[in-house]
């Protein structure tokens, strides 16, 4: 379902953008040095599948391992200011929430991700209607808001924040004015050590890509 909503988002943008372009919208604002780029998107959060080994906290092996975290759709707001026609820097906002479970069904909960993303873009073709860019930077994210599954052994869980990288690519499609139509791809690495009164996973790789669409306005 999700991916299926997220092919129609992505093919409804695109055939905007193509509307747009063939009935010669009004003149459109190029990306100038000083810009800020406010934009809203659409976000599917879809994490990397994970098999991490479950262990008691005195680190004796259960035979469990970590499984499916759930993908998510959430809103994002990002910023960027331009330091040059070229070059800019981005920053993601945005909060999301997954169910935890083990690879044989086990509820471990859920909990809430928040991934502020600090990406350095480059723009080749900042006069463009049709504008990509490629960025690269880091994200810090905090785990909050956790709630323990049903097992007795899955109780006090909690989740340590985690900073790793992050690359992106995307692009801006100039509408006319200051209104622009995006489609960004983002690949953020999140590692996290999970701990609850009973059993512990170090080193959890959730990784996940997030693919959103959105509208931008440029100041």
């Amino acid at each position: 379902m999700l991916g299926r909503q997220l092919t129609a988002g992505i093919a409804l943008a695109i055939g905007i953008a193509c509307a747009a372009t063939s009935a010669q919208a009004q003149d459109f604002k190029t990306k100038e040095a000083g810009d800020i780029l406010v934009r809203g998107r659409g976000v599917a959060v879809l994490p990397a599948s994970s098999n991490t080994a479950i262990t008691t906290q005195g680190g004796a092996a259960t035979g469990l391992n970590v499984g499916n975290v759930s993908n998510s759709f959430v809103p994002e707001l990002d910023f960027s200011y331009f330091f040059t026609d070229q070059i800019a820097a981005e920053l993601i906002l945005g909060t999301t929430r997954h169910d935890v479970k083990t690879a044989n069904g086990i509820d471990m909960g859920h909990v809430w991700l928040l991934p502020p993303t600090l990406t350095a873009q480059f723009h080749p073709f900042p006069k463009a209607r049709f504008s990509p860019y490629i960025g690269a930077g880091i994200n810090y994210t905090l785990f909050y808001g956790e709630k323990s599954g049903s097992n007795p052994a899955v109780q006090n869980i909690d989740y340590s924040n985690s900073f790793g990288p992050a690359l992106q690519v995307g692009m801006d499609v100039a509408l006319g004015g200051r209104w622009s139509l995006n489609v960004d791809v983002k690949k953020l690495w999140i590692r996290t050590d999970v701990s609850t009164n009973a059993l512990k996973a170090n080193d959890v790789k959730l990784d996940p890509w997030l693919v959103g669409v959105g509208i931008g306005y440029r100041f």
